[in-house]
């Protein structure tokens, strides 16, 4: 890793506290070559005055919201259990009465569970987390640097049992890999026993562009390695995609209606734009409206 100064840290209201991520997420759109890194993507870069600089923009804000992270790299990867500048941040976040909303895969976001039930009691709390496969094996081969889908789940549980309302994003979903009734089944079910509020899901399928498509393809040769008598995983994907950014399932309707059954069936509300307007607002004081596909 490597320490900055940054200048600015809300834009406008959400903010990346590292730029760069250890999770090793084959599928990672943040490596794409439009984000213009000048570091390797494992060589963190840490805004070490991220703490101040949000302590100053919260203090000039004139009307309160929500303050998300994540979107671009998971606020805790392993060195924030080191820095600790996500907790800093959430207990600057409380000060100023803000509402939060981080989004990650990591289990340390428990540490800091106390924080946030303290702005959700006094404002609004919304954890986001993203699961893609409900088997474990398979976790560990597309997210190998964090915690698998199970331990995910228990973290879920564990805001439930502390009044803070989830949000899953089901997303990516890989073709020929986890776009399966069988995998949609075990992530509705893990949410429905969680008291997941919503799901996000932008379809069956991933996205795919310079930079984080060569690495998804080098992935994809070191962990599913096939018959020398079939095409490999990712000769697949190229005969059937080829340089397209969007790479969508065969079976993509098929697989996002019976997604919309389950939820229906379960109580969890399904979309997109519905769902970023319920997170987004502050205080919440409308119920969430449902999106189904």
């Amino acid at each position: 890793m490597h320490f900055v100064t940054a200048k600015t840290i809300l834009t406008p209201h959400s903010m990346n506290i590292y730029r760069g991520c250890t999770h090793g997420c084959i599928y990672c759109d943040s490596r794409s070559k439009c984000y213009q890194f000048t570091h390797d993507f494992e060589d963190i870069e840490v805004k070490q005055n991220a703490p101040e600089l949000l302590e100053e923009a919260l203090r000039k804000k004139r009307k309160r919201s929500m303050i998300g992270t994540g979107s671009m790299c998971d606020p805790y990867i392993p060195i924030e259990k080191e820095l600790g500048l996500m907790r800093r941040c959430l207990e600057i976040i409380e000060r100023h009465n803000f509402g939060a909303t981080p989004q990650t895969k990591s289990d340390l976001v428990l540490r800091d569970l106390d924080i946030l039930t303290r702005i959700n009691n006094k404002t609004k709390a919304v954890v986001q987390m993203t699961l893609t496969t409900a088997d474990d094996e398979l976790c560990r081969k597309i997210e190998p640097g964090v915690c698998p889908t199970s331990r995910r789940f228990e973290v879920l549980q564990a805001c439930r049992e502390a009044g803070i309302p989830t949000v899953v994003w089901f997303s990516p979903l890989l073709p020929f890999i986890n776009d399966t009734k069988e995998n949609i089944e075990g992530i509705v079910d893990y949410c429905a026993r969680a008291g997941v509020q919503a799901i996000i899901c932008f379809g069956i399928g991933l996205t795919l562009r310079e930079g984080n498509r060569e690495y998804f393809y080098a992935a994809l040769d070191r962990k599913f390695s096939m018959s020398s008598t079939t095409d490999s995983l990712k000769e697949r994907y190229q005969k059937t995609f080829g340089y397209s950014y969007v790479c969508s399932s065969p079976h993509e309707a098929e697989l996002m209606k019976y997604l919309a059954q389950l939820c229906r069936q379960n109580n969890i509300q399904l979309g997109t734009d519905s769902v970023f307007k319920w997170i987004e607002e502050f205080p919440d004081t409308d119920p969430l409206q449902p999106e189904l596909f």
